[in-house]
């Protein structure tokens, strides 16, 4: 039974793929934080989302117009199709984990995420993902801006850009943010607090 203090959070594993994570630059410390999160979050009972982005075959969700996505519907490469989408399989979903497909950036955009948050009754996020500048950001402001309780494990973020990441964890997410290292997360679930 899920203890009343962690029954309305989930945690937010995104863009946990493999070929994302294949694409980070130090690829050695991704997998075992997280992995440390997802742990911490089965024993304390609490929901697991996936969050994965994906496009149809011939890519027909990406506009011209958008840059992040455009260039690689011109030039498709193995980054978006096969194995390469499927969630890394170090932190492969359990049966009863939810796996919610995006078709942009945030967390939100063109899923069902939100109607899984309110069918679960979930009010706290807990974040983390590949890449810090992108899908946390974009699912932290979106978020935030839903009146999300969110809490940001440092550590289980991720981004090629080191400045932008000291800038996003020192400056931007403590306005809309609890920032924690997995350990203090983990101690705080086994504390109750």
């Amino acid at each position: 039974m899920m203890p009343d203090t962690h029954a309305h959070t989930a945690l937010l594993v995104m863009d946990m793929q493999e070929g994302i994570v294949a694409r980070l630059a130090r690829q050695s410390d991704v997998l075992t934080p997280v992995h440390t999160a997802i742990d911490a979050a089965r024993a304390a009972s609490i929901s697991i989302i996936y969050v994965a982005v994906t496009f149809r075959p011939g890519y027909p969700e990406i506009s011209p117009n958008n840059k992040s996505f455009s260039a690689q519907k011109e030039q498709p490469s193995s980054f978006l199709t096969g194995r390469a989408m499927e969630i890394a399989s170090a932190l492969a979903p359990q049966p009863t984990d939810i796996v919610v497909t995006k078709r942009r950036v945030s967390a939100f955009s063109g899923s069902d995420l939100e109607v899984v948050l309110r069918a679960q009754n979930i009010s706290h996020l807990v974040l983390c993902g590949i890449s810090t500048s992108g899908v946390v950001l974009s699912t932290l402001r979106e978020a935030a801006d839903k009146d999300y309780q969110l809490t940001v494990l440092a550590d289980c973020c991720f981004d090629n850009d080191e400045e932008v990441q000291r800038v996003l964890f020192t400056k931007v997410f403590p306005r809309q943010a609890e920032v924690l290292q997995v350990e203090t997360w983990k101690m705080r679930l086994i504390g109750g607090f």
